[in-house]
């Protein structure tokens, strides 16, 4: 089964269309992307939940709330780790995965570097993302 690929650029997701057919892949980098960065950062109110009935249910990205909540320190990179781990804990429930490992750094001044080492299907995956920290100060 394949996906949109959706990829991290300097501005946000991106796709790739060649010769009018948009560019898919197999792994995990499109789901991941959605459940970190694929939310309405305004509200609740993401296009993923529209026919989601429960609530309780809606997929929210604490990742990116949290990068526009809190300001850009070592001390609080450990609470963007744990929201990674949360947004993607799906994939351990529904057993998509068998590991997951988070580690985030700041690479450069207000950009914040998430590495994600996911196992899935006795494979091993590791993604990068580096997203600016959106926090108004």
């Amino acid at each position: 089964m394949t996906d949109v690929h959706l990829f991290q650029t300097n501005d946000g997701g991106e796709i790739t269309l060649t010769n009018g057919v948009i560019s898919t892949n197999g792994g995990l980098e499109t789901a991941i992307y959605l459940s970190l960065f694929g939310g309405n950062e305004e509200d609740e109110e993401w296009w993923g939940n529209i026919d989601e009935p429960d609530p309780n249910k809606y997929q929210i990205s604490e990742t990116q709330r949290l990068l526009k909540a809190l300001p850009l320190t070592s001390a609080n990179l450990k609470r963007v780790e744990d929201a990674v781990l949360r947004d993607l804990n799906w994939m351990l429930t529904t057993k998509t995965a068998t590991s997951l490992e988070v580690s985030a750094s700041i690479p450069n001044l207000n950009k914040i570097q998430i590495e994600i080492n996911v196992i899935a299907d006795d494979e091993q995956q590791e993604l990068v993302y580096i997203e600016n920290w959106k926090v108004d100060i």
